[in-house]
């Protein structure tokens, strides 16, 4: 059974940086292609970012050259380093596969942007 759990949120100033992190089990992580997504309040949620099984990177227009995702295959982690936060960046921040059915979403990780 494929788990996703993700960590690394909190409590941010505007321009500050995160460092998201998604452990994965129950599959063959390095064949998946991963993605980030959020959800904010009242909105869908949405995709940010995604990487490739070979490592390939692609950004929403919104979080293109604020936001990194990358990954770890000998951890089974997908990373996701966020930079110079915008208050419309607080979301609750989830990873799944990205281009293949979902797996079941984990519990997310807040990220809230605030002075």
């Amino acid at each position: 059974q494929v788990q996703l759990v993700e960590s690394g949120g909190g409590l941010v100033q505007p321009g500050g940086s995160l460092r998201l992190s998604c452990a994965a089990s129950g599959t063959i992580f390095s064949i998946r292609h991963m993605g980030w997504y959020r959800q904010a309040p009242g909105k869908q949620r949405e995709l940010v970012a995604h990487i490739s099984s070979g490592g390939t990177t692609n950004y929403a227009d919104s979080v293109k050259g604020r936001f990194t995702i990358s990954r770890y295959n000998a951890k089974n982690t997908v990373y996701l380093q966020m930079n110079s936060l915008k208050p419309e960046d607080t979301a609750v921040y989830y990873c799944n596969f990205y281009g293949q059915s979902f797996g079941s979403w984990g519990q997310g990780t807040q990220v809230t942007v605030s002075s």
